[in-house]
């Protein structure tokens, strides 16, 4: 197991924060890996203060375009360098899989390497002129930005905010959440050495890990915090929203959501219950776009959730170290438990759990956050159960008559992030992924990402996009520029 670094990034420097002492846990274990001194109200004002004074600059103000997207192309040939480190880092403190934890490192390199080509084709443009001038549209950078994540996938997320700020030419607060500092910490230092390399000022990142209450609050609500970007739960984005449209900045909003994943009568069932099985327990169904709730075609609904069933029950559950763990523990007790009165809640609600339903018993099991996977059926799609995010490795199946029931019980959510559609029908696919309600729909296959394709939450799920060329421009201020042409004084000239 690498080192963990318990200094946080304050202003440029390394050093311990001078908030509360916050012990990170292994989940695995449920033993202490680290304690880190997390930032306090006043770290962030010396931060942002900092920042502030970093992207004005000239060293980094008058970097051209190329020259910002050299560096974002050194941060990801660092982070790819340091992929294994920073998986088992991430391991480490939130349970996963290190086949997961790998990609998710990767992709954040992979994320930094298409901004960076972003960045070197992206234009301004010349507009239409109507009149004796010559007409630009052009951007700038806003100055310092707030990046709030999430404790699910923390090195995607930084990346997914860091890359398209720095790419824009400003200044980042990168506020972690508190169960999981270590790998965003562990990023954050890649960066500061790529920075550092540039001879470019080291204070353009700060990393403050953090309760939401106190250092979240104090990064989104600093005067000099110029955009917003939250990944997290949906009351937290809408508290968010409120002080973002108090200080009339811009913000972005990832949130929750509880995924429709559908099975047609004519779908490949063997690529459909693969499907199903990693849209669900895969991040052991810590992820905002799991297919949480499953519709099948009532004339193969005994067979298909059948079958479901008897795969579940031979996923391996261990640590994230196991190369055989197909489901790890969860970030957290307090989560394990939050999932666990969630199912208590399907019982009370008249549900028939198919399968797992408890915490795993065994010695191998002490001390872990270890939940089973879970599989539910026998309530209605109004039921609690299925309309509120649970945020763990849990299903609940449903039957659907045709395609106007599916599209119904599909929508009938506060939620529109994501959607699974199983089917041969390519017509039926267009047509369903047109009606269902959400921003990002699968067909024949789920949770696959692109760089380049933008990622967006309808209704309660979000507001604003992540990834895409125009990652960038949402970190940008739009500029118009006139320049006269005639040689005529202009009408009231004396």
């Amino acid at each position: 197991m690498p080192p963990f670094s318990t200094d946080i990034l304050v202003a440029g420097v390394w050093r311990p924060g001078t908030g509360e002492p916050l012990a990170t846990v292994d989940p695995a274990t449920g033993q202490v890996l680290a304690t880190v001194v997390s930032a306090s109200a006043a770290d962030v004002a010396e931060a942002a203060e900092a920042a502030a004074v970093a992207v004005e600059d000239p060293a980094w103000r008058d970097l051209l375009p190329h020259e910002r997207a050299r560096l974002l192309h050194r941060i990801a040939e660092l982070t790819e360098e340091a992929a294994g480190e920073l998986s088992a880092v991430q391991t480490a403190d939130t349970g996963k899989t290190l086949a997961e934890t790998r990609a998710l490192a990767l992709s954040a390199a992979g994320t930094f390497r298409y901004l960076a080509a972003a960045l070197e084709t992206a234009e301004d443009t010349v507009t239409p002129s109507r009149g004796a001038y010559v007409t630009v549209s052009t951007h700038e950078p806003i100055g310092v930005v707030a990046a709030v994540n999430p404790w699910n996938s923390p090195i995607a997320s930084d990346a997914q905010k860091i890359a398209p700020a720095l790419a824009a030419g400003n200044a980042v607060l990168l506020k972690p959440a508190g169960w999981t500092p270590l790998v965003s910490l562990a990023f954050g230092r890649l960066i500061t050495r790529a920075l550092e390399e540039a001879g470019l000022p080291t204070a353009l990142l700060s990393v403050l890990p953090g309760s939401g209450r106190v250092v979240g609050d104090a990064v989104v609500r600093h005067p000099l915090v110029g955009r917003i970007g939250f990944t997290g739960g949906t009351e937290t984005g809408r508290s968010i929203a409120e002080v973002a449209a108090r200080k009339l900045i811009p913000v972005s909003l990832e949130l929750g959501g509880k995924s429709p994943t559908v099975v047609r009568a004519d779908a490949d069932v063997e690529q459909a219950l693969a499907g199903v099985l990693f849209g669900i327990f895969s991040s052991s169904g810590q992820s905002c776009i799991a297919g949480s709730r499953l519709f099948v075609a009532r004339e193969i609904y005994d067979s298909f959730v059948g079958e479901l069933v008897a795969r579940v029950r031979t996923l391996r559950v261990g640590p994230g170290t196991d190369p055989k763990t197909r489901v790890g523990p969860l970030v957290h007790l307090r989560h394990r438990d939050a999932v666990a009165a969630y199912v208590d809640l399907a019982r009370s609600e008249g549900a028939r759990v198919l399968c797992g339903g408890a915490a795993p018993e065994g010695e191998e099991y002490a001390g872990g956050a270890y939940y089973l996977p879970t599989v539910l059926d026998g309530l209605p799609n109004t039921s609690r159960t299925c309309q509120e995010e649970i945020f763990g490795p849990v299903l609940v199946a449903l039957p659907y008559d045709d395609e106007d029931d599916l599209v119904r019980q599909a929508n009938d959510s506060v939620y529109g992030l994501a959607c699974g559609i199983w089917t041969r029908d390519h017509r039926a696919a267009a047509r369903i992924a047109r009606r269902v309600r959400a921003g990002t729909v699968w067909i024949n296959t789920y949770k696959q990402f692109s760089a380049s394709t933008p990622f967006s939450g309808w209704k309660d799920s979000g507001l604003g996009t992540e990834k895409g060329r125009d990652a960038i421009r949402a970190y940008q201020r739009q500029k118009s520029l006139y320049w006269g042409t005639s040689e005529l004084p202009l009408p009231w000239a004396l």
